[in-house]
């Protein structure tokens, strides 16, 4: 199937690894030009390099989504180097998950700032420096990785950062579907990529089992018996990012292998 993604030009924040990484690879390959952001200078440099090649456009911006000067500063960049901006998803945020449930008594109010700082005001902060270039175009996609704390209980602030990411995700739908511009979010699981390992191995100490008793036991809760990975995750992406999703926006997918008993609609 032609995603009719040659030639689009796509923001990739928190490109550097994990599902922003696969996001940008799945996009270059069908060959749009992106721009992968992260604050990690050397990882992202890192990840341009593994992701560059013949025909392959790709740019590494080091920015900091916790600054509005930092992030219209990346899109300037994107736009003057590849003519404009088509795409931007939203991936650059604090890995969720893999901790044990904190008591209320226990919640730090710094903690909930920093993740609502990083992933809701971060992801408006490249919507809103992004969206004038797609309105402007009259075509545009915007698509937020969030997470399934969303819809289970467990990560307090990763259920109010989740579920604010999706609040986001409906009201800018509204606001720009009569310009061209669809907003998504996707609610990734557990899912693999390079940080799986050293997460597992910290379960596994902490609850005295084997690391593939703890992978064992997070497949259980999920519908097709495995953890789903992050090239998987960036294919609902990609499918999103293209035109071919316009009849879908300002909706939640969730792309974490199926939640076992828990009925959405």
């Amino acid at each position: 199937m032609d995603l009719q993604l040659t030639g689009k030009r796509a923001i990739v924040t928190g490109g550097s690894r994990g599902i922003g990484f696969a996001v940008a690879e799945r996009l270059i390959g069908e060959g749009a030009a992106v721009v992968i952001a992260a604050r990690d200078r050397v990882a992202l440099e890192h990840a341009a390099h593994r992701l560059s090649g013949p025909g392959r456009r790709v740019l590494a911006v080091a920015a900091d989504t916790t600054d509005d000067a930092s992030v219209r500063e990346l899109v300037e960049r994107a736009v003057a180097e590849f003519g404009g901006v088509d795409i931007l998803v939203n991936a650059a945020a604090q890995p969720g998950g893999g901790k044990p449930p904190a008591a209320l008594a226990d919640l730090d109010d710094d903690d909930l700032r920093s993740e609502i700082e990083t992933k809701v005001l971060g992801y408006l902060r490249c919507a809103r420096a992004v969206a004038p270039h797609l309105t402007e175009q009259g075509w545009g996609r915007i698509i937020n990785v969030s997470g399934l704390a969303a819809r289970q209980t467990g990560n307090v602030f990763g259920s109010i950062r989740n579920v604010a990411v999706a609040a986001l995700t409906k009201n800018l739908a509204d606001e720009l579907g009569r310009s061209g511009v669809n907003v998504t979010t996707v609610h990734p699981g557990m899912t693999v990529t390079e940080r799986l390992p050293a997460l597992l191995a910290g379960q596994a100490a902490a609850r005295g089992i084997s690391a593939a008793d703890v992978e064992a036991s997070m497949a259980a809760n999920v519908s097709i018996g495995r953890l789903v990975t992050a090239a998987e995750v960036a294919d609902v992406v990609l499918f999103l990012a293209s035109p071919l999703s316009v009849a879908i926006t300002g909706d939640t997918i969730a792309v974490g292998g199926g939640a076992r008993g828990a009925i959405h609609y």
